[in-house]
């Protein structure tokens, strides 16, 4: 399998870097003029370098919010940036990824708080100084002049300039804005911009990754990204903001959406958790297709059923992924008898398709992505009326709608009124006597003889106007 990574890297790179909790998450929402990033008073909120477009000064860049640079402090007195525990390993990741994205950027501005430097100011104003040519300095959390004279002293440092900013009231930002501007030789404003031909044959997959905490979903994005962006960890719950990515698979381009792992709300223990699991389902609103992982060695969960039902009421595609098939028992037709229990347990979305995979081998990721191409297809297909209605009566003719006096409606026409997701309205008689079996029916021939075999198909029923004006007649 061949990808190729995009990502808007032909856009100049802009990095917020700092300690935890000095206001990057804030000023990254300021400057992107939406609140992306979760904010909270709790440090190390940001693990996974948070990228987006942005336009500052009005021209486009691409603006990463990164993880907060942190020292452990050890009872003796002694510093130690990495401990032998997994909550240290994992900072040690999300300070790796600080770093690394600091050596890819265009311009980083440093975030420093009002008040008095911090060790970890301090070493990481050491760790920065081979990059102060471009380097921008911001002192937050000075609205109203607060602390001002005592930021000033951070020129004794060698800054040529700081910016006193309030990234939570917008004091300065306009002029931070600015001078980010002025040191970047900044694209023009549809710099990177991708359209579309209107048939959806050439226009961006939107992908969201969802599923349980510790099903593999940043492993599965960094494989498909081609990069490390999202961090991988044995600790549940590793990821909290949505990480985008970009690659090119085929001739296609998709935009993936890696999230937060959505657990039980009676499990749900902190507010970054509820909001990190509050994105994770806006994201479905963002997207065109859903990946859902499922543990393939746990099997499907209520919680998975949840999930999907959400991406289905959308009108989502969804494609069911059995992550870390690498882990089960190589016996034939291991993956019929796990597909039959799937569907005997999750009848309603007989439809979705499901892929066997391997996010840490690449297994399956091939067969993942031919299929994400044949149901955005589906999404994007419009059927013209007149062949939908000569659809409709063959429909009819091969099973009438019931004939009792109660139960006795007609189906006038049908049209298709969206795509992506896909709607059809059925004009009928006699709301109240279309029995959900006969709608299932019509749902499925639908699915079957127009060519929406693998995405959910929403039909909505009205009265017809015919018989409308019969009934005013009367």
């Amino acid at each position: 399998m061949t990808t190729t990574v995009e990502n808007n890297r032909n856009l100049p790179l802009v990095a917020l870097v700092g300690r935890p909790n000095v206001g990057k998450s804030t000023l990254f929402n300021r400057l992107l003029r939406q609140r992306r990033s979760i904010t909270d008073p709790t440090p190390g909120v940001t693990r996974d370098p948070v990228s987006a477009r942005a336009f500052i000064a009005g021209k486009p860049v691409r603006l990463v919010d990164t993880g907060g640079f942190k020292l452990d402090r050890r009872k003796d007195g002694g510093a130690e940036s990495i401990a032998e525990s997994i909550d240290d390993e994992l900072d040690d990741l999300v300070l790796e990824r600080t770093r690394e994205t600091i050596r890819q950027a265009d311009l980083v501005v440093l975030v420093l708080e009002a008040g008095e430097l911090t060790p970890e100011d301090e070493e990481f104003i050491a760790f920065l100084r081979p990059y102060r040519d471009r380097l921008l300095t911001a002192v937050n959390k000075t609205e109203g002049g607060r602390r001002e004279s005592e930021a000033w002293n951070l020129l004794s440092l060698g800054f040529d300039r700081v910016h006193m900013i309030s990234a939570e009231h917008g004091d300065n930002v306009a002029e931070l804005e600015a001078a980010i501007a002025g040191r970047l030789d900044l694209f023009p404003a549809d710099a990177g911009e991708s359209g579309g031909d209107g048939d959806g044959t050439d226009r961006i997959i939107r992908v969201a990754i969802l599923g349980k905490p510790n099903t593999g979903k940043s492993t599965l994005s960094n494989r498909l990204t081609g990069t490390a962006d999202s961090i991988v960890s044995a600790k549940p719950g590793t990821t909290r903001d949505v990480v985008e990515g970009s690659f090119d698979y085929r001739g296609k381009k998709f935009r993936l959406l890696d999230t937060a792992g959505i657990r039980r709300r009676t499990k749900i223990s902190d507010n970054v958790e509820y909001y990190s699991v509050n994105r994770a389902i806006k994201s479905i609103e963002d997207a065109d297709l859903v990946f859902l992982l499922i543990d393939a060695e746990e099997g499907l969960s209520d919680q998975d059923k949840k999930i999907a039902a959400l991406a289905h009421d959308r009108g989502r595609g969804i494609v069911l992924v059995l992550n870390k098939w690498d882990l089960m028992p190589q016996i034939k037709n291991t993956f019929n008898a796990v597909q039959d229990r799937i569907r005997f347990f999750f009848g309603q979305m007989e439809f979705a398709p499901i892929v066997a995979l391997s996010g840490e081998t690449g297994f399956g990721v091939e067969e993942l992505l031919n299929t994400a191409i044949r149901m955005y297809a589906q999404l994007c297909t419009r059927v013209e009326t007149a062949r939908l209605n000569q659809a409709l009566e063959q429909w009819l003719e091969e099973s009438p709608p019931p004939s009792g006096p109660q139960t006795r409606f007609k189906v006038r026409y049908a049209v298709q009124v969206s795509d992506n997701p896909v709607k059809f309205v059925f004009f009928v008689s006699r709301l109240h006597a279309v029995a959900p079996s006969y709608l299932a029916y019509l749902r499925n021939r639908v699915r079957k003889d127009l060519g929406f075999s693998l995405i959910p198909v929403e039909i909505e029923l009205r009265s017809s106007r015919k018989d409308d004006a019969a009934k005013k007649r009367k």
